[in-house]
């Protein structure tokens, strides 16, 4: 994929997921995600579906903010802040309702005949800062 075709892929990704609409229509089959400094780790479209959802919809009523994409030939990474607010349980600590805003990243590497990518999730563990 170009890079033109890399940004626009990941941009309506990001749109889908806002929206909270279908976005497990942009992995592959390979797809895995992993919170970096936990045990928490999905391989499969659904089960990254399911992971990412319960951190945007179930524990925080969340949603990405864009800081940094950087596009290449086929690949790409996304620097972000999760932000929201906590509703529901995570890491064994009850909603609290408190704001958050946490940094992540995370790595396209896209297949080139398919608009579906497979992705890797990097985000700190522990505690989340206050929004």
């Amino acid at each position: 994929m170009s890079t033109v075709e890399v940004r626009a892929a990941l941009e309506a990704y990001v749109d889908a997921l806002v929206a909270r609409a279908d976005f497990a229509r942009f992995f592959t089959d390979d797809v895995q995600a992993s919170i970096v400094g936990t045990p928490q780790q999905a391989t499969g479209p659904d089960a990254v579906e399911q992971m990412i959802r319960f951190m945007h919809e179930v524990a925080f009523d969340a949603r990405p903010e864009l800081k940094n994409m950087l596009v290449d030939d086929g690949k790409a990474a996304v620097e972000a802040d999760f932000v929201g607010v906590h509703v529901g349980e995570f890491a064994g600590i009850a909603a609290t309702r408190s704001s958050v805003r946490v940094p992540y990243s995370v790595i396209y590497d896209l297949n080139g005949d398919r608009d579906q990518w497979p992705a890797d999730l990097h985000a700190p563990a522990g505690p989340a800062g206050p929004a």
